[in-house]
């Protein structure tokens, strides 16, 4: 397709190519575009011609040039990232990544690596766009007033005033030439990289990118926010995987190179796939498949310390890449929210579903007290390893290995079976607390939690959209949303964590 011509007069010192294009771009053209609303997913919203175009890296309000990266004449919309700013924001500010500036990675021939699509905006304007697109996407897809999700969105004290040094974990890609990467947003080309501005400082002393990883097609660096180890966890490409004798040898390379690292830093391999044909030290199922981890030095495991002013402080075991909350204050901040909003009293039993590492499930049975139940749900075999190892010296919380939804419909069809048995030992459940995966939890969950009757439902959610639309299935199901606060745990990037409370008249009554 012939690209598209610029819109309205060219302003002085802007051509049509005033910089080297990207390698993996394809030639779509530039345009001049006023810039509307944040939209969910990081990008603006401007028209051309009436038709809606997505633009990364630009601010509400700005006049820009923007680099059309996809662009077919077909497609109801398209998508564009900012080279130029014609007219600025007052909230625009200098990219403190410069790899994830499309500002400098257009004239220097590359697309901006994904990530930090925030970062060229001032950090309190960043919370405040964020407050907008969840009260937008609440009204569009949740069907809620604005007065009904009002909402400030709450940062952390220690990411001010820049927004950086707050990531615990981080998945790189590899180059051809073993350099860990950052992958651009769109297309297949990745970056690599010698410092990561967004991780926690830990991860930045460690150098890991100054270490051939060939061979690898991830690494994954776990670094703790408030502990000095680390835990680097390689994967290998699928060429290396399915030769036990080849993947010994870059085994065998990748330890020798990690051997300079501080001991308090564990590494291993994590060779997924279906079939075992290797010598292994452990296999696990996750929802990736088998997954044969190779110990390279250390242990498969980090302690995360959780240390909240009003709930106390408890230690935690979280294995190779299971799930725990990404920004270094996180688990802290979450806790206190989920247990103001859950409000347990002594003796209540409480549902936690998607439970991972039991997090939640260690500080609620507390709540609970020993005459009070935790139920502690995670379908994902490694976590419920955790969790049991967590919670082992909490008689009142059980951990059940299984799916949400087929937990939840056991309770239903046989509620008097005892707790250790998977049952509900003939007692109410008194609040539902779950954080769903990104995806939402969905009507199957739902429904079958709504029939469980719980007095309240306590849902975080790092998925505007999926809460949104979760919140609409339960409002019509007789749930209000009776308060619900929104956190920046992701600073510098279009992410948000929220915490909503859901209450219905009569629910969970004797």
């Amino acid at each position: 397709m012939a690209a598209p011509s610029l819109t309205g007069p060219i302003p002085a010192g802007v051509t049509s190519a005033p910089h080297p294009r990207p390698r993996s771009a394809p030639d779509l053209g530039q345009l001049i575009l006023k810039v509307g609303p944040m939209a969910h997913g990081g990008h603006c919203v401007a028209r051309h011609e009436g038709r809606p175009v997505f633009v990364r890296h630009a601010i509400p309000g700005e006049t820009v040039v923007a680099e059309l990266t996809a662009a077919d004449p077909s497609d109801q919309f398209w998508r564009a990232d900012t080279v130029k700013v014609i007219r600025a924001s007052e909230f625009r500010r200098l990219n403190q990544w410069k790899l994830a500036d499309s500002l400098r990675s257009y004239p220097a021939g590359r697309q901006p690596v994904g990530g930090a699509e925030y970062g060229h905006i001032v950090l309190d304007y960043q919370r405040r766009l964020k407050a907008q697109v969840f009260r937008d996407t609440m009204v569009r897809l949740g069907r809620q007033t604005v007065e009904d999700v009002e909402v400030l969105v709450h940062g952390m004290h220690a990411d001010e005033p820049a927004g950086l040094h707050w990531r615990t974990r981080t998945t790189f890609a590899v180059s051809p030439g073993g350099r860990l990467s950052i992958p651009v947003h769109s297309g297949q080309e990745a970056i690599p990289v010698s410092n990561i501005p967004l991780a926690v400082q830990e991860l930045n002393e460690l150098h890991l990118w100054e270490i051939d990883f060939s061979g690898a097609a991830s690494v994954n660096v776990t670094t703790p926010g408030h502990c000095r180890e680390a835990l680097i966890i390689i994967t290998p490409v699928p060429e290396i995987s399915d030769s036990p004798e080849t993947l010994k040898s870059y085994a065998d390379v990748w330890r020798r190179q990690l051997s300079s690292l501080p001991k308090r830093v564990s590494a291993m391999v994590a060779v997924r796939r279906s079939t075992q044909t290797i010598q292994k030290t452990k296999t696990q199922t996750s929802s990736n498949g088998t997954v044969e981890n190779l110990q390279l030095r250390g242990r498969s495991w980090v302690r995360e310390d959780v240390s909240s002013e009003r709930y106390g402080t408890q230690a935690f075991r979280v294995t190779g890449e299971g799930y725990w909350p990404v920004h270094r204050d996180a688990p802290a901040t979450l806790v206190e929210a989920v247990l103001q909003a859950a409000d347990v009293q002594d003796g209540q039993v409480i549902a936690d579903l998607y439970s991972g590492a039991g997090l939640f499930s260690t500080f609620l049975a507390d709540a609970a007290g020993q005459h009070g139940a935790v139920l502690s749900v995670e379908a994902d075999s490694s976590a419920s390893r955790d969790a049991r190892f967590n919670l082992q010296d909490v008689p009142q919380a059980i951990v059940l290995e299984g799916k949400a939804d087929e937990v939840v419909s056991s309770w239903l069809d046989a509620p008097a079976i005892g707790f250790s048995q998977g049952g509900l030992h003939g007692r109410r459940v008194d609040a539902v607390v779950m954080h769903p995966p990104r995806a939402g939890a969905g009507r199957a969950v739902l429904s079958r939690v709504h029939e469980l009757g719980p007095g309240k439902i306590v849902y975080v959610s790092s998925e505007t959209a999926a809460f949104a639309q979760d919140t609409r299935w339960l409002h019509e199901h007789g749930w209000k949303l009776d308060a619900v606060q929104v956190f920046d745990l992701a600073p510098d990037t279009h992410r948000m964590t929220s915490v909503g409370l859901f209450t219905r008249p009569g629910a969970g009554s004797a």
